[in-house]
C-alpha cells in the first residue's frame, strides 16, 4: 500500500539523496517538507519529490543552489516547461562532452594533435543564462519583475518599442566608427534605459548584452530589423569599445 507520506529516510532510500542533504535543503529553503509532525519529523509527498527531481536536474546541470532555489519557488516555476529547458541543455551538455572525448581519443592517436575550440563551453553556457533569466534566477530579473508588476501590457509593448528605436538610431550612425563620439553616446543612452526600465545595467552585464545581441539569432534580426543590415554587429562592437573604458 502507498504512503501518503515519506520520511525523510523514504525520500533518501528512494532518491539516493543522503539525509544530510535533504535536512541542509530544507534550512535553506530549497525543498522544504509537504509537512511536519508534532514530533517534529519532516514528511513529504509526490510533490516533493516531483519538485527534488527538478532540483536534482538543475544540480546535474551545474546550477548554484541560491539559483535552484530562486528558480523552484518561483511562483511562475512550470516544472514541464522546466524540464524542456533542462532537456535542451543536458543535449548541450552531451555533445560538449562527445566532443571532448573526440579530442580525447585524437590525442591518443597523435600527441601533438592541438583543439581547443573543444573545451568552448559558451552556447551551453549561454542558453543557462536564458533559463535563469526566464525562471527568475538573477538578481537583474528579480529587479525587472518588480518594475514591470504595475506596467500594462501597452506600457510594455512601448518599452519595447523605444527600445528597438535607440537601436535604430545607433544604425543610422554605422558610417561612423563605433568609437565614435556620438556612437557612444547613444551606448550611453542604451544602457541609461535598461537602467531606468528593466534592471541595473553595469558594464559587464552591458558586456554580456552585447555579445547576445550578436550570437543570439533573435536579438541579432530584432535589431537588425530596426537598425539596418548589420546594426547587430555594430551596436555588440561599439558597446564592446564603451565597456573597455
Amino acid at each position: 500500500m502507498k504512503k501518503d507520506y515519506l520520511t525523510v529516510k523514504d525520500v533518501s532510500s528512494i532518491t539516493g539523496v543522503s539525509v544530510r542533504t535533504l535536512h541542509h535543503y530544507d534550512s535553506i529553503g530549497l525543498l522544504k517538507p509537504a509537512t511536519i509532525t508534532e514530533s517534529g519529523y519532516r514528511l513529504y509527498n509526490d510533490a516533493s519529490l516531483k519538485k527534488l527531481q527538478s532540483i536534482l536536474l538543475f544540480r546535474e546541470l551545474e546550477f548554484p543552489l541560491k539559483e535552484i532555489e530562486k528558480i523552484v519557488n518561483n511562483p511562475d516555476f512550470d516544472s514541464i516547461k522546466a524540464v524542456k529547458d533542462q532537456r535542451e541543455l543536458l543535449t548541450l551538455k552531451r555533445k560538449h562532452i562527445d566532443g571532448l572525448i573526440a579530442l580525447a581519443d585524437e590525442l591518443i592517436i597523435q600527441e601533438d594533435y592541438m583543439a581547443f575550440k573543444k573545451f568552448d563551453r559558451a552556447e551551453m553556457e549561454r542558453y543557462a543564462e536564458e533559463v535563469k533569466q526566464r525562471w527568475g534566477a538573477t538578481d537583474q530579473y528579480s529587479e525587472y519583475a518588480q518594475k514591470s508588476r504595475s506596467r500594462t501590457a501597452d506600457q510594455h509593448n512601448a518599452l519595447g518599442t523605444q527600445l528597438m528605436d535607440i537601436f535604430a538610431e545607433i544604425g543610422k550612425l554605422t558610417n561612423l566608427s563605433p568609437e565614435d563620439e556620438q556612437v557612444q553616446a547613444k551606448v550611453k543612452e542604451l544602457q541609461d534605459f535598461i537602467t531606468a526600465n528593466y534592471y541595473s545595467c553595469t558594464k559587464d552585464i552591458l558586456k554580456g548584452l552585447g555579445s547576445m545581441y550578436i550570437a543570439d539569432k533573435r536579438f541579432k534580426e530584432n535589431i537588425d530589423k530596426a537598425g539596418g543590415e548589420g546594426a547587430a554587429a555594430f551596436v555588440a562592437k561599439a558597446i564592446e569599445l564603451y565597456c573597455k573604458e
